[in-house]
């Protein structure tokens, strides 16, 4: 369950699900598939949440790389691997390659060349340039890749063909906040009368992922005190602490610790 997320959920839903589903659609329209979708936002807004849950509702073979991972000592090696991550996508098709922090390997090149190293990562990223342009569409080969710094991506990467949909990630709204927090308390046992709403306002610019662990902290709080049940002042709290504010003033070391 993801919360939140409405407008991206129907956004790739329409250039990966109903690609692999139903490509008669495309080819009645004749209008070409989309290859490749670039997933960007803060961290923690859920965008491997989300290709998670388009390779399980799609049945697919979900590969899933790092960018990092590609990043290799030798030369070759980077280029290698990537080589072999399409080979094993087309062998178990119908699929969806996901690149996590692409932008370790697909950054602006800059015409110095700063070492050996600089090298070898632009080689890598020349070679996902050709596995891109070397595939089509109608293969059942899909490509997600994740970024928190669209800014420094090379715009060989992002232009057409290769990236055909750009999806952004925001923070959550206020009402996407609740309906977070909600999907994350549900299976907590809570006190009557706790105010989700009231918790989500004072998360304002807040992450799904900083959501998340502000129920697990409360929780905790519960715990340190042998309660069963999770109250409002433990959410508060938790929110405190999440958040980073300067609350100890306020906090009772002996009810944080009993």
């Amino acid at each position: 369950m993801i919360g939140g997320l409405d407008q991206q959920i129907k956004e790739i839903k329409e250039v990966i699900e109903l690609p692999i589903k139903h490509p008669e659609l495309f080819e009645a329209l004749g209008v070409a598939q989309p290859k490749g979708v670039l997933l960007y936002g803060p961290p923690g807004t859920g965008k491997t949440l989300l290709a998670r849950a388009v390779a399980h509702h799609t049945d697919c073979t979900f590969i899933r790389v790092s960018g990092s991972e590609l990043v290799q000592k030798y030369i070759g090696e980077g280029s290698r691997m990537v080589r072999e991550l399409f080979v094993m996508a087309r062998e178990h098709s119908p699929s969806i390659i996901f690149m996590d922090e692409v932008d370790s390997i697909g950054s602006a090149r800059t015409e110095s060349g700063s070492g050996g190293g600089d090298s070898e990562v632009q080689r890598t990223m020349l070679e996902l340039l050709n596995q891109l342009d070397g595939f089509e569409a109608t293969n059942k080969i899909k490509v997600l890749m994740a970024t928190n710094r669209i800014d420094i991506l090379d715009p060989a990467l992002l232009r057409p063909g290769r990236i055909d949909r750009k999806i952004e990630f925001p923070n959550p709204s206020e009402g996407s906040r609740v309906d977070i927090l909600k999907i994350h308390s549900r299976k907590m046992n809570l006190m009557r009368g706790i105010d989700l709403k009231k918790i989500a306002d004072k998360m304002s610019g807040s992450s799904g992922a900083e959501l998340k662990a502000c129920c697990t902290e409360a929780g905790m709080y519960a715990l340190r005190e042998r309660r069963v049940h999770v109250t409002q002042e433990d959410f508060e709290m938790a929110v405190a602490k999440v958040m980073k504010k300067d609350s100890e003033k306020n906090m009772s070391l002996k009810k944080l610790w009993k």
